[in-house]
C-alpha cells in the first residue's frame, strides 16, 4: 500500500473514530446509584466538604439503602424530578451514602433511611431544613417533592442570605 493511500485510510478511520464518539450515549455514572446519571456526584464525604468549601456551593447529602423499598421508591421519583435534577446538576455539590459516615452530625435525629441532609459551605450541618416528619425530621417520601424542592431552594437562599 502506498503511502497516500495509508495516510487516507487512517485520516477516515480517525474521523469516523470521532463522529461515534460523539453519538456515543453517555455511560450511566457508577456514583450516582440510580439517583441521577447527569448529575455529578463525588465519592467520599470529605471530598464533598471540600468542594463545598470552595465552590461555595451547598452539599447535599442522601443516605439509603439499596434494598430499602423506600429508599427505592425515593430514588426513582428523585431521577425523574426535572426540576430537582436541574437544581441538583446547577446549584449543590451532591453525595449519596449507602453506608454511615463517622460524622454523627449528619445523624442529628437518628440513622433511619432515606433521609437528606444539606451542609452549607462553611460545613454546617443545616438541621433546620427538613422535612414534614415529626419522628424522622430528614426523611422525604416520593409525594414529598415539592417538600425537597423547597428545601433545596432553601438552602441556596440561606446560603446567600446567610454566609
Amino acid at each position: 500500500m502506498n503511502p497516500s493511500a495509508l495516510l487516507c485510510v487512517l485520516l477516515i478511520a480517525t474521523v469516523l473514530d470521532v463522529a461515534s464518539m460523539r453519538t456515543a450515549k453517555k455511560q450511566p455514572q457508577t456514583l450516582s446509584r440510580g439517583w441521577g446519571d447527569e448529575i455529578l456526584w463525588v465519592q467520599t464525604y470529605e471530598e464533598a466538604l471540600s468542594k463545598a468549601r470552595t465552590s461555595q456551593k451547598p452539599l447535599m447529602v442522601i443516605h439509603h439503602l439499596d434494598e430499602c423499598p423506600h429508599s427505592q421508591a425515593l430514588k426513582k421519583i428523585f431521577a425523574a424530578d426535572s426540576a430537582v435534577q436541574k437544581m441538583a446538576q446547577e446549584d449543590f455539590i451532591m453525595l449519596n451514602l449507602v453506608h454511615e459516615t463517622t460524622d454523627n452530625n449528619l445523624a442529628p435525629d437518628g440513622h433511619y433511611v432515606p433521609r437528606i441532609i444539606f451542609v452549607d459551605p462553611s460545613l454546617t450541618v443545616r438541621a433546620d431544613i427538613a422535612g414534614q416528619y415529626s419522628n424522622r425530621l430528614y426523611a422525604y417520601e416520593p409525594e414529598d417533592m415539592i417538600i425537597l424542592a423547597k428545601n433545596m431552594v432553601r438552602a441556596k437562599k440561606l446560603l446567600h442570605t446567610e454566609l
